[in-house]
């Protein structure tokens, strides 16, 4: 129970910094930290394809192209986000934290426990077993991206001989 309340902790507290963040590097960091927790959280459910799935995609290949794009595209002066927005988001937050409160209580009270499933193996094994296919497809996005990081390093570099 205590490390499904650390999971959870984490996952809230990294998405809340991705959210909340100025930095765009540092908020796709927190963003990548959230869907790792997500991920464990998953494979400890019994999930363990979306577990993988969130850990190799969204935590791997999103993350690493976010951040490369933001490091392309960074400007000196950074956009200064208003004064509304810092106080609306923590109020919406908080209401949002009550309903869904409300409204868990309410649904624990009427579905009954899972019966536990069954095991489905470590990490490594869905991982290298389950998904060679689904890996080969993976690893075709990950070369799609690679591609279009380079092509934009040619790009900016090509704007500088300009």
């Amino acid at each position: 129970m205590i490390i499904q309340i650390l999971l959870l902790s984490g996952l809230v507290i990294f998405s809340i910094l991705a959210i909340l963040l100025k930095d765009l590097l540092k908020a796709a960091l927190s963003l990548a930290v959230a869907s790792l927790f997500l991920g464990i959280i998953f494979f400890r459910l019994g999930a363990p394809y979306a577990g993988v799935f969130e850990i190799s995609v969204v935590a791997g290949l999103i993350t690493v192209l976010f951040a490369l794009t933001v490091a392309l595209t960074r400007k000196d002066s950074e956009v200064q986000e208003a004064r509304l927005t810092r106080l609306v988001f923590p109020l919406f937050f908080i209401i949002f934290l009550i309903i869904d409160a409300l409204v868990m209580k309410s649904i624990l009270q009427q579905v009954p426990a899972l019966p536990p499933g069954p095991e489905t193996g470590t990490f490594g094994e869905v991982l290298w077993k389950s998904r060679t296919f689904d890996l080969v497809a993976q690893l075709g996005v990950i070369l799609a991206g690679v591609l279009a990081v380079l092509a934009l390093f040619r790009k900016k570099e090509e704007d500088k001989d300009e």
